[in-house]
């Protein structure tokens, strides 16, 4: 979620948790990641399954604020399940808190001299993770060359580049949040394990909410709009309420500021 200015949000977390053991096979882990308004995280994550966590139970009576969310629940395909395997993965750079979480299936990438490492280095065994750091190798001359954020086309152009490279190796959806921006790429996704990769990997909903009206409310999806106008942009790998998700197209790559697409390619 990007939004213009924070909502209070009792974000998919109750739907999460029936995907995560309850009704889907997503039971080796769960993280949410909460940006506050000076770029800081809170991050939370486990290694359980969201469906019985007292966490996830915790998280959901408190209502935090945020205008940039970030949570994923995880199926395991490489790495034991343990916390450092758990996605959402966070690192600093340029001061910033970078978050990243990514949907599929690169093993190869670990082997691949195109996704050399810069000073970023895995804590797990996952594809995910190894991915992030390259990306954030990628990045790092960018964010250290300046004292400030770079320029978003400037960050737009490397983050499109490194997707390219990253659907070459198969499922590449992912979410990647530098305090700034947020960008998003789908790419295929399985509808369940054993069936093939197909897009769309990701949909988003783009939403005006008026002063004093619920902005979202549906199946354990609640989030409600400040006092002033809201502008907001949802990403989730299927629609979380019965509104017109937009399916993004194979290797479409957006870059979200306040709840606004601000690029797209």
């Amino acid at each position: 979620m990007s939004g213009r200015q924070p909502a209070a949000v009792n974000f998919c977390l109750t739907e999460f948790a029936r995907h995560g053991g309850l009704t889907g096979p997503h039971s080796d882990g769960w993280g949410i990641v909460y940006y506050d308004e000076d770029g800081a995280v809170r991050l939370f994550k486990e290694a359980e399954p969201a469906s019985n966590s007292e966490w996830v139970r915790f998280i959901e009576n408190h209502h935090l604020r945020s205008a940039t969310i970030l949570s994923h629940i995880r199926r395991a395909t490489r790495g034991r399940r343990t916390l450092k395997n758990t996605q959402p993965f966070r690192r600093e750079l340029g001061g910033r808190c970078h978050v990243f979480a990514h949907n599929g299936d690169i093993p190869s990438i670990l082997n691949d001299p195109r996704f050399h490492l810069g000073f970023h280095r895995p804590l797990g065994e996952t594809d995910s993770e190894y991915a992030f750091c390259a990306l954030l190798g990628r990045l790092q001359d960018l964010w250290l060359a300046t004292s400030e954020v770079p320029a978003l086309v400037e960050r737009f152009a490397i983050v499109t580049e490194f997707a390219h490279r990253m659907r070459e190796l198969g499922m590449a959806n992912f979410i990647y949040a530098d305090s700034d921006a947020v960008f998003v790429h789908g790419n295929e996704r399985r509808a369940s394990p054993a069936a093939p990769p197909r897009p769309p990997g990701l949909y988003l909903l783009e939403r005006d909410i008026q002063p004093g009206t619920t902005g979202f409310i549906t199946g354990g999806l609640k989030i409600n709009s400040p006092s002033t106008s809201q502008a907001m942009v949802m990403a989730a790998s299927v629609p979380l309420t019965s509104e017109a998700w937009k399916p993004l197209k194979s290797g479409e790559l957006l870059a979200l500021r306040q709840g606004r697409v601000a690029a797209r390619a």
